[in-house]
């Protein structure tokens, strides 16, 4: 009869308590599940970024002896702020570069937002079509009541509905970094 020994691989932590190898990534696993799941969150214009920094600040919290730093994730709360700031401006600049006044602009994010928030009837995409359709009539309305030029308007609202685009792919695009960066440091 033979007997069989497992072996494990420990490692030691900053208390100098062992961890068992095959433990020590299941942190860095669960924070990329949640990133996964707050990204697309992210994409439909819901705040998936800010809650994937705060699930890992609870888990740091809680589990104050994991590689998970507190300098990263404030470089990564740093980045989440920037792709809220360049959100705004990239959504602003293209209404205005089209041709559009400051009332396009305004009305452009105005209607993104109303948009986003009551949606259309599209399941899970709802939020994310009602952002791009609300940005596009906030503009239209805002040029037209402005100008009274119906050509005009709509060159612009195109213009604002392109810049929500892209600045919606930004966003996602500092999302996918602060993922990163966060799993990253928890796998230190």
């Amino acid at each position: 009869m033979t007997t069989w020994t497992v072996i494990t691989r420990t490692s030691v932590s900053r208390k100098g308590r062992a961890i068992p190898q095959d433990t020590r990534m299941l942190p860095v696993l669960l924070l990329a599940l949640g990133a996964l799941i707050s990204l697309p969150l992210t994409a439909l214009g819901l705040p998936g970024t800010w809650l994937f920094l705060a699930g890992a600040a609870l888990y740091k919290g809680i589990a104050t002896s994991a590689g998970l730093t507190w300098g990263a994730l404030g470089v990564a709360a740093a980045l989440a702020a920037v792709a809220e700031a360049l959100e705004f401006i990239v959504s602003m600049r293209a209404t205005t570069q089209t041709g559009g006044s400051s009332r396009a602009a305004w009305g452009a994010l105005a209607g993104g937002l109303i948009g986003a928030i009551v949606g259309v009837p599209i399941p899970l995409l709802g939020s994310l079509v009602g952002s791009f359709l609300g940005a596009f009539a906030g503009a239209l309305a805002a040029e037209y009541s402005v100008h009274g030029d119906e050509a005009r308007a709509g060159r612009v609202a195109w213009g604002a509905l392109v810049g929500r685009v892209i600045a919606a792919a930004v966003k996602v695009a500092f999302g996918v970094l602060v993922a990163v960066i966060v799993c990253w440091s928890a796998a230190g």
